[in-house]
């Protein structure tokens, strides 16, 4: 087993297009080459869509391994153990509902996405009920005061 970073296998990752967030909404801005790739899913309700937390695309987040979670900083967790975006590769998972799809400007309308304007996305996958939702899913007691489902369209935050 390889154990330097330096002589680990680097896979290559480029952006299929870039998030748009603001105050007005959420939206995906698909490149013109991965347009075709859109066809049929606004037959879908939601979807995953992946992103590169790019903010965190350095030594210090990579290396970090446990870390104080943002939203539970009393706890210390392994950064697999979390949703953080510190991590040895910065990939991060958003799933919101799909409020329209233009597949010839290549825009995804979405109810949220919790990524910075302008963050890199690198890959989108339709949600299949079946395949990704799962039955008496356990989270820790410290993250107990977290809803059982997300409101739609609501940003995600403990009181």
């Amino acid at each position: 087993m390889r154990e330097s970073r330096n002589e680990m296998a680097r896979f290559e990752m480029v952006p299929i297009g870039y998030a748009r967030v603001s105050d007005e909404g959420s939206y995906l801005e698909i490149l013109e080459p991965y347009r075709p790739a859109l066809k049929q899913l606004d037959k879908f309700s939601h979807l995953m869509t992946f992103w590169w937390a790019d903010q965190h695309d350095n030594d210090m987040s990579r290396s970090m391994m446990r870390c104080r979670p943002p939203y539970a900083e009393e706890h210390e967790s392994g950064v697999f153990a979390t949703r953080a975006e510190y991590r040895p590769n910065p990939i991060a998972m958003t799933t919101s509902r799909i409020l329209s799809v233009d597949e010839e400007k290549g825009i995804v309308q979405l109810t949220w996405l919790d990524a910075f304007d302008g963050t890199p996305i690198v890959d989108l996958k339709a949600y299949f009920p079946v395949c990704d939702r799962v039955k008496d899913a356990q989270i820790p007691e410290w993250l107990s005061d977290w809803p059982a489902w997300l409101p739609e369209g609501e940003d995600f935050a403990v009181e």
